[in-house]
C-alpha cells in the first residue's frame, strides 16, 4: 500500500524531519561528507545551501512501463547532483544549482497537483541533496490528501544511515547502479567508493521495500527496480555490476538496463562517451545477465531515438 498520512505518527515524521535537516549543519546527507554548514550558507560538492531547488514539475512519460503507467510519473526533476558523472543524460540540471528556490509549501502544492493531473506516483529525481525539504513538503502534501506512492529515483550513492530515516516514507526504490568497479567510479565521478556504497544502499532499501516490485493494475505501488545505464566501450562496467548485483544482493530484483546513452556535450569528443552504445555491446550486456539468472529485465531497443532531455524547453521530452 502507498504511505497513507497516518502509516508513521506526526511525532515520527516531524522527527525524521528534525533529524534530516540537521545533517545539513554538518553535511553527510551522502557519502562524500562535505561536513560544510549549508544552513549557513557554506556550499559542498553539490553547491547547493539550504534551499530546495527545482527544475521542473511534471507527468513522465519515459520512465519504466510500471512507472509511468498510462498518465505519466508525477516527476520533480531537482538541480544539481551529489554525483555529477561526466557524462550525466541531465547535465543541464545535474553540473550546478541552477532553478527554482522552492519552499515547502510549494513544493507540497506541486505534488498534489501532480495526483490532481492524474500521474501515478510522485517521482523524485536526484533526490539526495535536498532530501530534508523534500520530506518535510511530503509530510505536508501527505496530510493534505496525497496517496499516491512516493518514488525515490537516485543515483546510487547514498548514506545508508540516512536512508534508514526513509522507511515507511518511501514506496517505491529506483536507483542506478552505474558503476561496478572502483576504476570507472573514480575516472567519470570522482567517486572510487561508488560500488561499495551502491550495495549497501540498495541493501538497505531492500530491507525496508523488499526485493521486488509489487504491481496492480500494470502500475507499480511499492517495491524497487534497479537501473543500470550501458555506457559505450565499458560493457565490463556493466558487468560488473550485474555480478555484483549478484553475489552481494539477489538476481530476483527486477533491473533495468538502459541503452538510451547519448554523448551529451560535456563528452562529446571522449573517445568511449563520444558515441551512442551499439547494438551489439548491449546485447552482450543483456545476455550476460540473463547467464547470471535475472529473472525480471526491463529492456529497450537499440536505435537512433534522441532520448537525452532539454531543460531549456519548457517540457524538456516534448
Amino acid at each position: 500500500m502507498p504511505s497513507l498520512p497516518g502509516f508513521l505518527s506526526e511525532s515520527e515524521w516531524k522527527r525524521r524531519i528534525a533529524f534530516l535537516a540537521g545533517l545539513k549543519k554538518n553535511c553527510v546527507l551522502c557519502p562524500r561528507e562535505c561536513r560544510v554548514d549549508r544552513t549557513a550558507g557554506e556550499k559542498g560538492y553539490c553547491s547547493l545551501c539550504g534551499e530546495v531547488v527545482v527544475s521542473r514539475i511534471l507527468p513522465h512519460h519515459g520512465e519504466e512501463p510500471p512507472i509511468s503507467g498510462d498518465r505519466g510519473a508525477g516527476t520533480i526533476f531537482f538541480s544539481s547532483c551529489n554525483l555529477r558523472c561526466v557524462f550525466c543524460q541531465n547535465y543541464q540540471i545535474s553540473f550546478d544549482a541552477a532553478g527554482s528556490r522552492t519552499g515547502g509549501s510549494d513544493l507540497s502544492a506541486g505534488m498534489l497537483r501532480l495526483q490532481q493531473e492524474g500521474c501515478h506516483n510522485v517521482e523524485a529525481v536526484t533526490p539526495t541533496p535536498h532530501l530534508p525539504g523534500i520530506i518535510e513538503a511530503l509530510f505536508d502534501a501527505r496530510r493534505k490528501g496525497l496517496d499516491i506512492p512516493f518514488v525515490y529515483n537516485c543515483g546510487g550513492y547514498e548514506n545508508p544511515r540516512v536512508l534508514k530515516e526513509l522507511d515507511g516514507i518511501v514506496d517505491i526504490y529506483l536507483p542506478d547502479f552505474k558503476y561496478g568497479r572502483a576504476q570507472e567510479a573514480e575516472v567519470l565521478a570522482e567517486a572510487g567508493d561508488y560500488p561499495e556504497y551502491a550495495v549497501e544502499s540498495i541493501r538497505e532499501m531492500i530491507r525496508q521495500v523488499g526485493g521486488s516490485l509489487e504491481v496492480r493494475e500494470d502500475v507499480a505501488v511499492s517495491g524497487i527496480i534497479i537501473r543500470h545505464l550501458v555506457l559505450p566501450g565499458m560493457t565490463e562496467n556493466s558487468m560488473a555490476v550485474l555480478k555484483l548485483i549478484r553475489e552481494r544482493l539477489s538476481t530476483g530484483m527486477p533491473i533495468s538496463i538502459m541503452s538510451q546513452y547519448t554523448p551529451v556535450a560535456p563528452v562529446a569528443d571522449h573517445p568511449l562517451l563520444g558515441r551512442r552504445v551499439t547494438k551489439e555491446e548491449y546485447d552482450i550486456v543483456v545476455d550476460y545477465a540473463l547467464d547470471l539468472g535475472f529473472e525480471t529485465i526491463f529492456i529497450q531497443d537499440v536505435d537512433e531515438r534522441q532520448m537525452t532531455p532539454d531543460f531549456e524547453k519548457d517540457n524538456p521530452f516534448g
